[in-house]
């Protein structure tokens, strides 16, 4: 996918299993792209965060179903000279980030927080908004990105 601005602030989500807390929705309001690496569960999540901003979404573990047919396990973000890979199980990473020229490595399942960088590719997990593990409280992130800058900040909630 490509996106035509070269500046902008896109929201991470991941793990929400069914539900989107108030809180996220509010967390969510006015950005420009909305990023959900995976186990979205339900289509109503995906309906919810389209009222909010164009959503890119990949498939996670648990997305099966006919609802879920349309996700891939894998997108490549284009914003101005950022590239973003996209997928939910990291141990699933099938490419070399850094070889194949990525910005960044977006992914969920772990449903805790991070961000490390590794052979100049950042990779972000923004946690889990709504069932977060081992000590992590609710979390999304989001992304601000000019040209080829990107600039993550996590978002703790509640």
């Amino acid at each position: 996918m490509k996106v035509k601005s070269d500046s902008l602030t896109a929201a991470v989500i991941s793990d929400t299993h069914g539900v989107l807390v108030p809180e996220a929705l509010k967390r969510l309001m006015g950005v420009d792209l909305i990023i959900h690496a995976g186990d979205i569960d339900t289509p109503a999540v995906l309906s919810e965060l389209s009222r909010i901003a164009p959503v890119v979404a990949v498939q996670g573990n648990m997305d099966r179903g006919r609802w879920a047919s349309h996700l891939c396990e894998i997108e490549a973000i284009e914003i101005g000279e950022c590239l973003l890979y996209v997928l939910h199980d990291i141990n699933r990473l099938d490419i070399d980030p850094s070889a194949a020229g990525m910005d960044a490595v977006v992914h969920g399942h772990t449903h805790q927080p991070s961000d490390t960088m590794q052979n100049g590719v950042r990779f972000l997990n923004p946690g889990s908004a709504t069932n977060p593990r081992r000590n992590s409280p609710p979390s999304l992130m989001k992304l601000y990105i000019r040209g080829k800058v990107l600039h993550p900040e996590l978002v703790l909630l509640g």
